[in-house]
């Protein structure tokens, strides 16, 4: 049986013709006792020799409890083994000898790969020396101390039923048989822990066919955690580099291009003043030479440089590549799960991560590429530093090192914005007394009343009392701010441009340039909860379908095991067969849609209890006796209502990210990149309206529609709307901007960032050592590596890093106009944020799934979206919110000697106190120790003793008129600027193109060269062939065509190792 039947087939033709799971299960744990019971006597009579039995593989046993070595068995052997002794994966190793013939000091192994070439023998020794003991106890390696742990899967067991489990399935084949007949309709599910212990076996005999090398580990530290390392063989690597076209770099070289002349000699004074800046690690910034980069090829070995295989390929490919077969692999016990991701979401595992190279601190710890990193890049004491960035690509793949390349640049890049914005603060502490709108509101002998602020409870008040507001409001509001704003908005066209430069250098510098997103997509799996909807559809339609049909009509039941093993055979997803359509996904769209209107009109209705609370704090405070109180109204209330903007943004901030997953988790995308996009979707527009709602308000909003003395706009009865103090509201969109800006920047990207890294892994630590606590042998030994890393935090992907540097940039553009120096504190916030980040990755965080990518993705249009709708927001904030338009009308059309003064007076109406309405008439008449007949309010309406009292005024009408104009020409002129830089300036740099264009030539070229060798040696081949025909054509035809076919054999031979040194030549 065992020479003609290989056991694949066995358990497939049952499967195929067995009415009854569990008939199905008896009949294959008989098959598999009579084919081991086969093989040992096959083994007895020959002596151990396989050949007459299953093929014989060599397998390097561990002993121990807990360790088992699945590095080089065979599927046949291993799938008997696992339906003989169901426990073996955690209890016995993997091995084709009897448990006597174990203890072997050297054993030989030898195996002919799935790739079709024969591998070289090789030895594994049992005892270990020191450098491989060091090895083995890091945890980095298997127990033989030379394989290198590629990726670690982690599952959860329960140790106080590891006996019953193991007598349940240890037990002879008759009791199993009465076990299954007693009862039939038993299912995986009855038993949890059985259930996702069979799916592991399974996928892990997947796994092995695949190609990838296991070993189990559950004697560790960890109480109650099982480790499953893997490590991915030579031939595996080869296989799967080639069918994901990864780029690797070839021997042939080619020389860079280098500057000439002047620019040369500004280069190298440049590179030699920013050495101090530049961190301690290897980098290749200024390379003569590079090698071309080819898509890896089995058959073009010769073209790469394998002298060292361990090495040639990186710990980032080997994660990539072993991350891809796990997603790809199947589990038919887990209802066509397809992948890791279906069994981490199931809790059949628990965690899936490849390992970080080893500990980042301690003098003792080997040097590696983290505790690099930790000490070049994630240490505040080096912020002035460049970025390691080949080193991070290195550790943490393409698409994390664009994030901290794009981090970089826009931190540079706020130098020279923030370097301005201090000019422009500079210039107006300069002038601020020399401006005349402030200087005539401080000035007591003008002797200006103004009219209360509030009904009966707010009295008269004199406009000096507000001349510190209107100083500071010139630090803000002065003529240097608007060719701030323009510089703002060019800057922001700029900032992208030189971002895509930079990404376009970066592309070819780590061999992106063919990379294509289709090639990406291509890769994407399903998402498991896309999975189990698409499944529960199927069910539910079978189910409908049963319904349906007569009672009377008699049918054969459909055999379910069979439909599953066929479709496993044909390697038919079942995602492919059915999909989820518009209908199924609607009831998910229409709770999206009404939970992200109940969000944004909950913002609205906090904002409004704000503005509420502004209103009746001011009417208490007018009444208070105390008198510092009376004179600090509206600071105090402007600074207490920014304080709870704050705190309801931060608390918003939180809710929302969890409110957008959770909408984003109801529409059921297909796949990871789908679903992340839709999320980043979703938070950035619900953060955007908590973060910027507040503020439009205090800049468009506010003081806008309140009326006028004796006919005000009111909210409530004896509740009207609020007014902008006389020198406008943009000093306090200044305050507003200023502290929620600092105070997002400070609390929840640093301390946020900072406390709950540390608070989560505390408790982790403290819950795994109380745990440990119940088995006292383990709590002597060391953590490893797969240890140490699965205490870290997970990896929750970058939209967190990116959303709070989006609503930076922001702050940083929408309203530069009112806040000049938010430039400055968003550089000082990212230069801590830099190594904030890279101290987060290096070592509060598992080491993420390696991913690549050749931009910032989506991020990118966001940032274009928000410089256009900044340089809108600019136009409206200066034209609306300051008085810059309304002092240029004056100036020109007003003014008789073109200057500012009579400013302010010509900016007040005229109110006659008799016409308040009742009720409405302030308390205390004489609170200023006369009696006042007009009062002044801040509006352009006609005096009480025109023709058209209290109507809008002319003057209302020519800075409205202005105002929108100014609008119109600023946008224009500066979305033009804006497109101008943008054509101006190539995306892709002079130099990259020239050198991408000359590796597409060279490629050519080295290919042509090839061909051309191989044509010569050809045709010299088929030209001594036919000389030796033509000598020896007087001979024997026999003799000479006996000689001739074995002159062509040698002669292919020696051609072929010809072509070998020709090609390595190359």
């Amino acid at each position: 049986v065992t020479r003609l039947i290989s056991t694949r087939e066995v358990i497939l033709w049952t499967a195929l013709n067995s009415g009854s799971p569990a008939r199905w299960t008896v009949w294959c744990r008989n098959t598999a006792r009579l084919l081991m019971r086969s093989r040992s006597f096959s083994e007895t009579r020959t002596g151990g020799d396989h050949s007459a039995g299953l093929p014989s593989h060599g397998i390097h046993t561990n002993e121990g409890e807990g360790k088992r070595d699945t590095a080089v068995q065979p599927e046949s052997v291993e799938k008997l083994q696992s339906f003989e002794h169901p426990t073996m994966f955690h209890n016995e190793v993997h091995c084709s000898q009897p448990v006597a013939n174990k203890n072997v000091d050297i054993i030989k192994i030898k195996r002919i790969e799935d790739i079709g070439y024969a591998q070289s023998e090789s030895v594994v020794l049992n005892a270990f020396s020191p450098d491989q003991d060091a090895r083995l106890s890091s945890g980095l390696y298997f127990e033989d101390g030379k394989r290198h742990v590629d990726y670690v899967l982690v599952y959860q067991y329960k140790k106080s039923n590891r006996k019953v489990l193991s007598s349940r399935h240890r037990g002879s084949v008759e009791n199993r048989q009465q076990e299954v007949d007693i009862d039939p309709n038993m299912q995986p599910s009855d038993f949890p822990e059985d259930d996702r212990r069979l799916r592991r076996e399974e996928y892990e005999l997947n796994l092995l066919d695949a190609g990838l090398e296991l070993e189990s580990d559950e004697e560790t530290k960890a109480y109650g955690l099982g480790f499953v390392k893997i490590h991915t063989p030579w031939h595996v690597l080869c296989r799967e580099a080639e069918f994901l076209k990864i780029k690797m770099p070839t021997k042939k070289v080619y020389e860079v291009k280098q500057k000439t002349g002047i620019v040369s000699k500004i280069s190298n004074i440049l590179h030699k003043i920013t050495s101090p800046l530049r961190p301690k690690v290897e980098e290749h910034n200024n390379v003569t030479y590079k090698h071309l980069s080819y898509p890896f090829s089995r058959e073009k070995k010769h073209l790469f440089d394998l002298s060292d295989k361990d090495n040639f390929f990186s710990s980032t490919t080997r994660s990539t590549i072993v991350y891809e077969i796990l997603k790809r692999t199947t589990c038919t016990k887990a209802k066509y799960s397809m992948g890791i991701t279906s069994l981490l979401a199931s809790g059949v595992y628990m965690a899936a991560y490849p390992l970080h190279d080893g500990h980042y601190r301690g003098e003792a710890t080997e040097p590696n590429d983290r505790k690099l990193l930790y000490q070049q890049w994630a240490s505040y004491g080096i912020f002035y530093k460049y970025q390691p960035l080949d080193l991070v690509r290195k550790y943490f793949g393409e698409k994390i090192a664009f994030y901290f390349a794009w981090l970089g640049v826009y931190t540079q890049m706020l130098i020279p914005a923030s370097t301005i914005g201090i000019i422009v603060f500079l210039y107006g502490c300069a002038t601020v007394n020399e401006n005349i709108p402030s200087m005539e509101m401080c000035d007591h002998r003008a002797n200006i009343t103004m009219c209360p602020l509030c009904d009966k409870t707010c009295s008269y008040w004199k406009l000096s009392t507000v001349c510190a507001t209107a100083r500071a409001s010139h630090l803000f509001d002065n003529p240097a701010t608007v060719f701030y704003s323009i510089f703002m908005a060019l800057w922001a066209a700029m900032f992208l441009e030189h971002w895509k430069r930079c990404q376009m250098r970066l592309n070819y510098k780590w061999d992106l340039t063919g990379f294509e997103e289709d090639e990406e997509r291509l890769k994407d799996h399903p998402r498991p909860e896309y999975e189990a909807r698409v499944l529960s559809k199927v069910l539910k339609k079978e189910l409908q379908k049963k319904e349906e049909k007569p009672a009377d009509l008699v049918e054969e039941q459909p055999n379910k095991w069979k439909n599953r093993v066929l479709s496993a055979m044909a390697g038919v997803k079942l995602t492919e067969q059915e999909k989820l359509t518009w209908k199924d996904r609607t009831p998910a769209y229409i709770t999206n849609i009404v939970g992200i209107l109940f969000m944004i009109g909950l913002t609205f209705a906090i904002v409004f209890g704000v503005i509420l609370y502004r209103i009746s704090t001011a009417a208490a405070m007018a009444v208070s006796p105390d008198a510092y109180a009376k004179a600090n109204v509206r600071v105090i209330v402007t600074a207490t209502a920014v304080i709870i903007n704050l705190v309801v943004i931060l608390i918003l901030d939180e809710v929302y990210g969890a409110i957008a997953r959770w909408l984003t988790i109801l529409e059921i995308p297909k796949t990871d990149k789908s679903f992340e996009e839709r999320l980043i979707f979703k938070s950035f527009l619900l953060k955007f309206v908590n973060a910027y709602t507040p503020i439009f308000y205090v800049a468009f909003f506010k003081g806008r529609f309140t009326g006028r003395p004796g006919k005000y706009t009111y909210i409530f009865p004896h509740m009207r709307m609020e007014e902008c103090a006389p020198g406008g509201c943009l000093m306090e969109l200044c305050i507003q901007l200023s502290i929620i800006m600092l105070g997002k920047q400070l609390i929840q990207n640093n301390l946020f960032e900072i406390g709950v890294p540390k608070l989560k892994k505390l408790i982790r630590y403290m819950k795994a050592k109380r745990e440990a606590k119940l088995e006292t042998e383990t709590n002597s030994k060391i953590p490893r590596q797969y240890e140490t890393d699965y205490n870290l935090e997970p990896f929750a992907g970058l939209t967190p890093e990116y959303m709070e540097m989006i609503i930076q940039f922001g702050f940083v553009t929408l309203f530069v106009a009112s806040f000049p120096l938010a430039p400055l504190f968003a550089l000082l916030n990212n230069v801590i944020e830099i190594r904030l980040d890279a101290k987060k990755f290096t070592s509060e965080l598992r080491r993420p799934n390696p991913a690549k990518s050749k931009d910032v993705g989506i991020w990118y249009n966001i940032l274009r979206g928000l410089g256009k709708f900044a340089v809108i927001i600019n136009a409206f904030v200066i034209s609306f919110t300051s008085d810059f338009i309304p002092r240029l009308v004056f100036m020109y059309l007003y003014s008789p000697d073109r200057t500012l003064n009579g400013f302010t007076n010509h900016t007040l109406s005229y109110f006659n106190v008799s016409r308040f309405e009742p009720g409405s008439e302030p308390l205390e008449p004489m609170a200023l120790g006369y009696q006042v007949e007009i009062c002044r309010y801040k509006d352009y309406r006609e005096p009480p003793w025109s023709s058209q009292p209290y109507d809008l005024s002319k003057e209302f009408w020519s800075v409205l008129a202005a105002r929108l104009a100014f609008v119109i020409i600023f946008q224009n002129l500066v979305m033009f600027m804006s497109d101008f830089v943008d054509w101006m300036i190539p995306d892709i740099p002079k130099e990259i193109s020239e050198r991408m264009s000359k590796e597409k030539l060279l490629m050519v070229e080295l290919f042509l060269k090839e061909e051309q060798t191989k044509l010569q040696i050809v045709e010299a081949l088929s030209s001594q062939d036919k000389e030796r025909t033509e000598e020896s054509s007087d001979e024997c035809p026999k003799e000479g065509l006996a000689e001739r076919s074995d002159n062509y054999a040698g002669g292919a031979d020696s051609s072929q190792s010809h072509l070998i040194k020709e090609t390595d030549v190359i």
